[in-house]
């Protein structure tokens, strides 16, 4: 584990630190009205909410991740100008394929919105009438096969928009599910492991049935080369969240891969309108804050970063089991995630409290923090607090520990 001295040292090399949710100032060319202001006004206060030291991770009902003012940047100056969002798609999506190495892009209305149109793209192709129906597939191939073990609730991304799913356990079943129906291949990277079919398999089935294969890796930033490891691999698009590990806009994600599926996929997207993804919406800030936090991640010092946050889960770690009976297992999960975390546990004949007393402590204590866990267990991450706060974490818990 790095040492605290070296966090120290590292936070000044980090392009994002401190620079989380500024003041904003909209910059205006002559001939358009600018916005300033010096006064950063507390909305949260005024409307009665409690924010949060985020302990937890990169959650959607935590407001996924804070953006680098460079982000923030990018925003204010998209709302300060007009633009026809059709070219504007067309610019970023050029330019994140050139970053990233693949054939075409395009920012997408989160990692769901990137399967949703992605899926309807491969349904329909170019033929705008068959755009038009959905979600009625009638005439059309709608069926996808995905593995049993990777079922989860957000295939309702497929589901939305007329796909039908197929479940299946082997390669054998798979190659038997294949009707006149089969329209795509899908894959959660996330439950990589649970499945008996592994990544080139997958994607060697696909080709050899002349089916297109899609990867869901919402969560799967970092590492960095998840950027580019799946469309290198062979499959024919990949989604991404924007507003987890990449630190983009919560509401915005990526679709990456062939381009003849993401020109059809944007047929379903504004400004065109009767289509099944018109409320997938993405206006031009997000666009551009996407584009500008993918550049920043992209020239990140990761190792430094991955430092950093190895210190503040041993510094964390090492508060917690400073008392008796408490322990504490520090991991990495291999996909979707994939940064230091922490399980603290304890002997309750020994620390008389629940974790489930303990994370309501936290969360209803000053600061709040909020964290994650079981029955027996706390679960810790730090790669969304703000540099500084494992410190205010680390106290607290040994506290509220300490008090039983």
């Amino acid at each position: 584990m790095a040492s605290r001295r070296k966090v120290i040292q590292t936070l000044a090399s980090l392009p994002f630190i401190g620079a989380f949710l500024g003041p904003n100032t909209l910059s205006a060319n002559p001939g358009t009205a600018a916005v300033v202001s010096n006064v950063r006004r507390d909305f949260f206060k005024e409307l009665g909410l409690r924010t949060f030291i985020n302990a937890a991770g990169t959650y959607t009902s935590m407001t996924g991740s804070l953006m680098p003012k460079e982000v923030i940047e990018a925003i204010s100056y998209g709302a300060s100008e007009y633009v026809n969002l059709d070219e504007l798609q067309d610019k970023v999506g050029e330019r994140i394929a050139e970053l990233l190495n693949c054939e075409y892009a395009t920012v997408s209305s989160g990692a769901f919105g990137a399967m949703s149109i992605g899926m309807a793209g491969i349904m329909c192709g170019m033929d705008t009438k068959k755009v038009k129906q959905l979600p009625n597939t009638k005439g059309l191939k709608n069926e996808v096969i995905l593995q049993e073990s990777h079922t989860i609730g957000y295939a309702q991304a497929l589901t939305n928009v007329g796909a039908k799913l197929v479940k299946v356990k082997t390669a054998k079943q798979l190659e038997k599910a294949i009707t006149k129906k089969t329209v795509m291949l899908w894959f959660l990277n996330a439950n990589t492991d649970q499945g008996d079919i592994k990544w080139e398999e997958f994607i060697a089935l696909g080709k050899k049935h002349n089916i297109p294969t899609f990867i869901d890796c919402a969560a799967d930033v970092p590492p960095l080369e998840n950027l580019f490891r799946f469309t290198k691999m062979g499959f024919d698009l990949v989604a991404f969240s924007g507003g987890k590990g990449l630190r983009g806009p919560q509401s915005a994600g990526l679709l990456l891969g062939k381009r003849k599926y993401i020109e059809a996929a944007r047929l379903h997207t504004p400004p065109r309108g009767e289509t099944i993804g018109r409320g997938m919406k993405v206006n031009k800030e997000e666009v551009l804050g996407m584009l500008a936090a993918l550049e920043i991640y992209l020239k990140k010092d990761h190792k430094s970063e991955w430092e950093m946050w190895e210190s503040q889960i041993q510094l964390i770690s090492d508060s917690a089991t400073s008392i008796e009976g408490v322990e504490s297992k520090i991991h990495v999960p291999k996909h979707a995630n994939h940064v230091p975390s922490l399980r603290i546990k304890w002997n309750q004949n020994l620390v008389k409290i629940s974790p489930d007393e303990v994370r309501k402590q936290l969360r209803e204590g000053s600061p709040s923090i909020q964290t994650v866990g079981d029955s027996k267990t706390i679960g810790i991450t730090t790669w969304m607090m703000v540099p500084g706060q494992e410190g205010i974490v680390a106290n607290r818990i040994k506290e509220i520990l300490s008090n039983t």
